[in-house]
């Protein structure tokens, strides 16, 4: 049985969310959005549902950077700092466009940075390609890959 991961999408911005799930169903992206709006919660939720043995690892996780409790970045390096996490897809979608915030994303391990435009039919259309690419075009490595991996790095770490 092959079932829709979800889309993860962590944002604080009631206004950003609204537009998002709007786009996503504008362009019949059938994954379930689940919304976290903040960074302490998207964390706990990563950790119960989504790492290994998890039960419900995000096709993408669309991750803002400017939110309450833990950033953005924050958030990104923790999950790219737990092996049974750093797999999972992150797109940074954020209002910053500041090359200091552009470049720590990446060194942290983000898949990618897209900028949120100011304009609503803009920002509407951005969405649909980022939500089309990551939960209809992209490929994830099967998750029992993942798992393996992750044992046989965190083996060879204690060696």
């Amino acid at each position: 049985m092959n079932t829709l991961k979800p889309i993860l999408l962590i944002e604080d911005c009631s206004k950003d969310v609204e537009l998002t799930l709007a786009a996503l169903e504008d362009c019949h992206v059938a994954n379930q959005v689940i919304v976290l709006r903040d960074g302490n919660e998207a964390i706990q939720y990563l950790r119960k549902h989504a790492g290994i043995g998890g039960d419900c690892s995000p096709a993408v996780i669309l991750l803002d950077i400017k939110m309450p409790k833990l950033s953005g970045i924050e958030v990104l390096r923790a999950i790219k700092a737990e092996p049974q996490l750093k797999g999972l897809p992150v797109v940074m979608l954020t209002s910053s466009c500041e090359g200091p915030d552009i470049a720590q994303c990446y060194q942290l391990g983000a898949n990618a940075y897209v900028v949120k435009p100011v304009e609503c039919a803009k920002f509407f259309e951005m969405v649909k390609d980022v939500g089309r690419f990551w939960a209809v075009v992209n490929q994830l490595p099967e998750r029992k890959k993942i798992e393996e991996d992750s044992r046989e790095a965190s083996a060879s770490g204690r060696a």
